[in-house]
């Protein structure tokens, strides 16, 4: 029992030693960028090294060989991609722009699998709660967005121009992909039959809204799937 402690304890620290040394030298973008590749390769990676540890077959030198090998592996796919720029898209993932001039690009998010829920949530952690915001998204290859906002909603603060604060309000998404979000018409204050109404009187169908979005004293902003693609209506 002792001897497998021992044992153990000295494949452990080998194997997080070997870690350690191999993170340092692929550098922080393992961590910090994580692509596709990145992730299944540090899956395998810590696969093959549980499984060297726990197996009481395989000693520390097949520990020390699994990680050395992959870490050789990843580091040749990084030398093939920045010698060969073609192979970069394939092995990395390339960005893909999925708001472009205000207009949401639905062809972008099904070729990344992206939906409109998913789309709001990254949005939402760049600290933007409504499309009307936002002149570009890029998806990037490990998963995140990064955002242009539209010239007026960028970094001049109230506070830089000696302006008192006003009440904040939460924009709420009313219709997506053509289809009413229930609990937010209700939340909001108003009907489904109201809306409607103001919809038809505005010559639109609401199955040609790809999403509408409702913020408190402003009009409702819509984005259609057909010409005219963006919209407001007033709905005092």
């Amino acid at each position: 029992m002792n001897t497998n402690f021992y044992s153990l304890t000295i494949e452990l620290l080998v194997g997080f030693i070997a870690l350690l040394l191999l993170t340092k030298v692929l550098g922080k973008t393992q961590i910090t960028q994580l692509t596709p590749f990145d992730f299944i390769s540090a899956l395998i990676l810590g696969e093959l090294v549980g499984n060297a540890i726990y197996d009481k077959q395989i000693g520390i030198n097949y520990v020390l060989y699994a990680v050395m090998l992959w870490g050789l592996l990843i580091t040749l796919v990084e030398k093939v991609t920045q010698k060969w720029k073609r192979s970069r898209s394939l092995l990395e993932g390339k960005p893909a722009i999925i708001i472009r001039n205000g207009m949401i690009d639905r062809e972008e998010l099904k070729k990344n699998n992206l939906d409109l829920h998913q789309l709001q949530n990254l949005l939402r952690n760049k600290d933007i709660f409504t499309f009307n915001d936002v002149a570009y998204a890029i998806l990037e290859a490990n998963g995140t967005v990064n955002v242009l906002k539209k010239s007026l909603q960028q970094a001049t603060t109230r506070e830089d121009l000696s302006l008192s604060p006003t009440r904040v309000t939460l924009p709420m998404t009313l219709i997506s992909d053509g289809e009413w979000i229930v609990d937010n018409v209700s939340q909001a204050g108003m009907t489904i039959d109201e809306l409607s109404n103001k919809l038809t009187k505005g010559g639109i169908d609401v199955t040609h809204v790809l999403v509408a979005e409702w913020d408190e004293g402003k009009p409702l902003y819509l984005q259609l799937n057909r010409a005219p693609f963006i919209k407001t209506i007033t709905l005092n």
